[in-house]
């Protein structure tokens, strides 16, 4: 090898170097942005290093102009392909990360719920054990002959076994909410008139309770809803906003259509006003968790439940393509359920 030729293989290795590693930096910091971008980089850096140090090379061995410009169109020549690969590449580097980012986001989905579902089962096992402690020291005393009055205990009794019965039924509920095989009994109905029966068959609870009760429901949306699920969740609000409501108290409930620009997006919105005076800020977004009852008692009180009624709301919502919602205003709180019952509905 004579020395012209050495200095041009050495010119050659050096600028093919040289771009090279400038364009491996590049393909680096692409990757960092966007590893499809990179990927499509990639066979243009190795295409272009090699062209920059065979035309480096032929300038050094002193090939004519039109020598040295015929070599770089013939490797430039194979850009299109170098292009076509990375596409390909960039194509099955989008299709791996899309499927990692499900698979990861499955696994995290997989891993809520069952967290959610033994923290359940906890705290409902835990609640269940107050109703059958009581029942269990009736009966005793029924079968001892210490009751003063059995007919009292008996009543008692009742009382429990239909607090037991409210949990169990919650519990199914919220279960069959989270099923992924879920399937609502759909229905056209109006939104106002599923509030206006709840509103009067929890009118004796409000009265019971010392709260005014009080609505407006005249809102004409029809909705392409499951009507018992509505109802339940409806229910829940309502009679979660009386049991937080101070005696003399009141409890507004209204029904609204909401349109924005797009009218397939319209949406009827209930909501309930109470008079709780109140949730802490940083607890809004627990309001909604299975068995969170913003205590730190875990038994409940009388006439409570196993702290599921919010978290069945946010679960009808959802299933029907909507959202539950809380905020804070003058002197208590205000919950929203929001169903679609425009286009959006019947997808």
């Amino acid at each position: 090898m004579t020395g012209v030729q050495t200095q041009a293989v050495l010119l050659s290795a050096g600028v093919a170097a040289a771009v090279g590693v400038a364009g491996a930096f590049a393909v680096v910091w692409l990757a960092r942005r966007s590893p499809a971008r990179a990927a499509v980089a990639a066979p243009l850096v190795v295409v272009l290093s090699v062209g920059a140090g065979v035309y480096a090379s032929a300038r050094a061995m002193f090939l004519a102009d039109r020598d040295s410009t015929t070599v770089l169109l013939v490797l430039l020549a194979a850009l299109p392909a170098a292009v076509a690969v990375g596409a390909v590449t960039a194509r099955r580097v989008q299709r791996l990360t899309r499927l990692r980012a499900r698979e990861a986001a499955a696994a995290e989905r997989d891993r809520e719920v069952e967290t959610r579902r033994r923290e359940l089962v906890a705290w409902v096992s835990h609640d269940l054990r107050t109703p059958l402690a009581g029942m269990r020291a009736l009966t005793e005393a029924l079968q001892d002959g210490v009751a003063d009055d059995p007919a009292d205990y008996l009543d008692r009794m009742r009382g429990e076994v239909l607090r037991m019965s409210s949990m169990v039924d919650d519990l199914l509920a919220l279960s069959r909410l989270q099923s992924a095989d879920l399937r609502l009994e759909r229905a056209r109905a109006s939104v106002a008139d599923i509030v206006s029966d709840v509103v009067a068959r929890v009118q004796p609870v409000a009265e019971a309770a010392g709260v005014r009760l009080s609505g407006r429901a005249d809102d004409p949306s029809i909705a392409d809803v499951d009507p018992r699920e509505v109802s339940r969740a409806v229910a829940n609000l309502v009679t979660n906003a009386i049991r937080h409501t101070p005696r003399e108290g009141v409890v507004h409930v209204s029904v609204a259509t909401r349109t924005p620009r797009d009218p397939a997006t319209a949406c009827a919105e209930v909501a309930v006003e109470d008079g709780c005076g109140g949730i802490p800020v940083e607890a809004l977004d627990r309001v909604f968790e299975a068995g969170w009852r913003g205590t730190g008692a875990r038994t409940p009180g009388p006439g409570e439940g196993a702290g599921l009624g919010l978290a069945i709301v946010r679960g009808v919502a959802e299933a029907h393509g909507g959202r539950a919602a809380v905020t804070n205003r003058p002197g208590g709180c205000r919950f929203t359920l929001t169903l679609p019952v425009g286009a959006a509905a019947r997808r």
